[in-house]
């Protein structure tokens, strides 16, 4: 019962099988679980959208690690990405992009995301998200992020590694949304 209270990463999953929703080759997602907390709902009893960001940047967190040198350690990430940065390089949100598809209800176990890359560029990563509803399994939205590395001195954008590029490979799937 313990393992239900924290983020983590529960699955890579193929699209060979049983896809996660949006998934359309052979890339894997990774499939997180996010606990919903008491304090998320509004006033409807759904979880509130801005807490879906929230959980959002949680999924991804599991997923890839937080920025090197935040917080403590603990568990290690899947697909360390974000906790092997050099000191001193930041990664930063872009953009989000939310469809609200369905409410997701308040419920005491956790949200199920599913979370791959749909891009990658010279200096910049996309992240896609389906959220779901942990009993009922429905999608309750899909979700786009844009990161990018920028040198904390100098303000100035960083190329992502041919290292992190092949780290990232396996999980880079179509987009949810078209640019």
């Amino acid at each position: 019962m313990a393992g239900l209270w924290y983020t983590r990463v529960v699955s890579t999953e193929s699209t060979a099988g049983e896809p996660p929703s949006g998934a359309h080759d052979g890339a894997q997602r990774l499939r997180v679980l996010v606990p919903m907390r008491w304090g998320d709902m509004d006033a409807y009893g759904h979880v509130n959208n801005v807490q879906i960001v929230r959980m959002l940047e949680e999924a991804r967190i599991a997923a890839f690690g937080p920025p090197g040198g935040t917080g403590a350690s603990g568990a290690e990430p899947l697909v360390p990405l974000f906790s092997e940065v050099a000191v001193g390089t930041l990664a930063l949100v872009v953009e989000h992009r939310v469809r609200y598809l369905r409410p997701l209800d308040y419920r005491n176990v956790p949200a199920q995301v599913d979370v791959w890359v749909s891009g990658l560029k010279a200096a910049a990563l996309t992240l896609d998200y389906v959220v779901h509803d942990p009993v009922e399994k429905h999608e309750c939205a899909r979700a786009t992020t844009q990161l990018a590395f920028v040198d904390e001195s100098s303000g100035r954008l960083m190329r992502l590694t041919e290292e992190q590029r092949t780290r990232l490979a396996p999980y880079v799937g179509p987009g949810l949304f078209s640019r």
